[in-house]
């Protein structure tokens, strides 16, 4: 059956609608170009071209330069090491936390959710000086340990809501008809559970990730031995130094933002799937 003409005809709603998005998209990607094109130039390409020209004799040397004057093999290699430990800890604490809080039965669970809850609506700046005197107290100022126990404890009630709603929205009989066939909880959670909460748990690796690599008020008052320093504050400290070579400048911030970038795109596929991790059929 043919269409009349006037069915065939754009939505004008829709095409406003594409519109304004390729407009934000320009918008939201024009800082990204800038920094890109401007690491691919020399000083004096930066000052005579225009800022959103590709560079017409592209370089990496700036790369090279920001890796080796900005320190970035020791800064680089801290934030890997503290973001290896802490991401997949805190998976693990905050889905066992989840799991025990959501499916064994206790009455005091939804007291200590909801005190596990009030954790986040404290805002992050005002802890900083009484983590830090805690932290001074153990002993642990300047060291990996005392910037991963802080960031756990940051980060755990955040992710143990979210899971503990995943749990909740599961179907009981799931686990039921488990520990009716004799299955521990240990079992259930590892052979029911956790195969159809990978999405869920990929989407907060992504989320967790991020937010670790990219801390930047708690390493600064945590770790004060610039060997020890992580990424954003090496970032800083070069920025200090190199202010004007932009081109540098720009290399060692693509330098920073692309383990997070990777991450995202390695886990992307998982990461939409968990927007329909609740589901179950029947």
């Amino acid at each position: 059956m043919i269409r009349p003409v006037h069915a065939l005809r754009r939505d004008p709603v829709l095409t406003a609608l594409w519109a304004a998005l390729v407009i934000f998209a320009v918008i939201w990607l024009s800082p990204f170009i800038f920094i890109v094109f401007t690491s691919l130039k020399t000083v004096t390409e930066v000052m005579t071209t225009g800022a959103f020209l590709p560079p017409q004799n592209p370089t990496f040397e700036n790369y090279r330069g920001a890796w080796r004057l900005g320190n970035f093999e020791a800064t680089f290699f801290n934030s890997v090491l503290i973001s290896f430990i802490k991401v997949p800890l805190a998976l693990i604490v905050s889905s066992v936390a989840a799991y025990a809080l959501a499916r064994m039965r206790n009455r005091w669970n939804k007291a200590l959710l909801l005190f596990i809850v009030f954790g986040t609506m404290i805002p992050f700046q005002v802890m900083l000086a009484p983590i830090f005197t805690l932290v001074n107290k153990l002993g642990l100022i300047d060291t990996y340990l005392g910037l991963i126990l802080p960031y756990l404890a940051n980060g755990l009630p955040y992710q143990i809501f979210i899971l503990n709603s995943f749990f909740r929205s599961v179907p009981k009989e799931l686990s039921e008809a488990a520990l009716i066939d004799g299955a521990s909880h240990f079992t259930t959670f590892r052979r029911v559970f956790l195969p159809i909460m990978l999405p869920v748990l990929a989407a907060l690796l992504i989320l967790d990730f991020v937010a670790t690599w990219n801390e930047f008020a708690m390493a600064l008052v945590i770790l004060q031995d610039p060997d020890k320093w992580t990424l954003p504050l090496g970032l800083m400290a070069f920025q200090g130094q190199f202010s004007n070579d932009y081109g540098q400048l720009n290399s060692a911030i693509i330098i920073t933002v692309i383990p997070a970038v990777l991450v995202y795109l390695i886990f992307q596929r998982y990461f939409v799937s968990g927007l329909t991790s609740g589901a179950v059929k029947g």
